[in-house]
């Protein structure tokens, strides 16, 4: 025999119904393309978009300056991004949590392989082939301090840095400072001295905080536009401590399934990059201030796209 369903059950499961729809997460009727919040990001994220668009003929959505990998993450987990670019060592450690290989045993295709098999087993997101090329952590000092001390190596710098007992006064992104590939065991592998404690930062302040002599070492990026065009010296990981860092697009497998065309666009992107492209692009973004739409889609016409 069924109950009648009282008058305060049905208002409390339609309130029940009401708060789920409300906390589900909105899936655009666009693809979505996401990025972090520094300007090679934005680059490849424009890149992505620009390549779906050509392909399928249909607007793409840009969600950019998401902070960092945690937010882009989680932003693709939910169906607010479908697709956003990340570095292979960062997925690894930051993302996935998963240790740091041996120096021995850090070459890009296993650790593709490994990143892509995770993705797909704990996510349904698919490791797309890579751009063409590594954006890695980078230690960068100002020119006159390499020459005057010569440095050409992390080791260089640990034995002669600048300050009293060979310590760096230095600057880092808010991540570096606490990832497992980052400061601490960057610290332990060369036994790196710190004048005090690190000044933590936006990206995008780094090199104009080095520039100004605020502080004597940054751990930017191999790409980053500000290396050449404050003619900086980026110092040699000789004891390979940083773990190759591909540049690879992720996309959510549902995604894929439902629009074609992002597949299509992403087999056409793989290894169209190199690096001197990219520092190129970043360049005319941070230092010319041009628009990053007309900057990629310049290169997008040079390669044929």
């Amino acid at each position: 025999m069924t109950r009648p369903v009282s008058f305060g059950v049905c208002v409390l499961a339609c309130c029940t119904l009401l708060v789920c729809m409300a906390c589900a997460p909105p899936r655009s009727g666009r693809v979505v393309v996401g990025a972090k919040n520094f300007t090679e990001q934005v680059v490849l994220g424009e890149l992505i978009a620009q390549e779906i668009e050509a392909v399928t003929g249909q607007r793409v959505e840009r969600r950019f300056y998401l902070a960092g990998s945690y937010l882009c993450q989680q932003a693709l987990l939910s169906g607010r991004i479908d697709a956003y670019v990340e570095y292979t060592g960062t997925a690894l450690t930051a993302i996935l949590k998963q240790p740091l290989p041996s120096p021995g045993h850090r070459d890009a295709a296993s650790l593709f392989a490994t990143v892509s098999r995770l993705y797909a087993d704990r996510y349904k997101v698919k490791v797309e082939r890579g751009l063409g090329f590594e954006d890695t952590f980078a230690m960068v000092v100002r020119s006159s301090d390499a020459q005057r001390l010569g440095l050409r190596t992390i080791s260089d710098a640990v034995q002669r840095g600048p300050q009293t007992g060979n310590a760096w006064r230095l600057g880092v992104g808010y991540e570096f400072e606490s990832r497992p590939d980052g400061l601490p065991g960057l610290r332990a592998t060369y036994g790196m001295k710190i004048d005090g404690a690190p000044r933590t930062m936006d990206l995008g302040l780094l090199y104009r905080a080095l520039a100004s002599g605020q502080v004597d070492m940054v751990a930017g990026n191999s790409t980053d536009g500000p290396i050449r065009a404050l003619g900086l010296t980026v110092l040699e990981d000789d004891r390979h401590y940083f773990p190759p860092y591909e540049a690879v697009p992720l996309v959510r497998e549902d995604s894929l399934q439902q629009r074609p065309g992002i597949q299509i666009a992403m087999d056409r992107l793989a290894g169209k990059l190199s690096a001197d492209e990219v520092r190129a692009m970043n360049d005319a973004v941070d230092r010319e201030h041009r628009d990053v739409a007309d900057v990629v889609r310049e290169f997008r016409k040079e390669k044929g796209l």
